[in-house]
């Protein structure tokens, strides 16, 4: 079984965006076209570079709950609730390889991050993606 661009895109990345409160066509386009460059590996399988569709690796994982989300609780919040109940915290890493909706979170929060966007608020997608997006109009 395949999962297409098209239904990622409309089923798993914009729904996940928009649960988030941070949905913009620019979140959405980067969010794919990270999930694409892996397209040749399987869906599921444990990667060299790292777990799940965007290849997060488990210290990357980690750092971004303990450096980034401990310190804002709404968002922590909104994202904890995309994690199955017990799973989650029997093994935190395995949502990435099984579970789209986080990881597609996990993946949109840690390019926030390395952009330096610290204003997110619910509501108002990304700053910093609508900035670039609008330098490149």
């Amino acid at each position: 079984m395949y999962i297409t661009a098209e239904h990622l895109r409309e089923q798993v990345i914009k729904p996940t965006l928009e649960y988030l409160g941070v949905w913009s066509p620019a979140a959405e386009r980067e969010l794919l076209a990270s999930a694409l460059r892996g397209e040749e590996e399987s869906l599921f399988s444990r990667r060299a570079s790292g777990l799940g569709l965007f290849r997060i690796t488990s210290n990357q994982h980690r750092d971004l709950w303990d450096r980034y989300l401990a310190f804002r609780p709404d968002i922590a919040s909104r994202v904890r609730g995309l994690a199955s109940q017990r799973a989650f915290l029997s093994n935190p890493d395995n949502e990435l390889q099984t579970n789209l909706s986080y990881c597609t979170a996990i993946a949109y929060l840690m390019s926030e991050r390395a952009r330096g966007d610290n204003e997110w608020q619910p509501g108002h997608g990304s700053r910093t993606m609508e900035r670039r997006v609008a330098a490149h109009a």
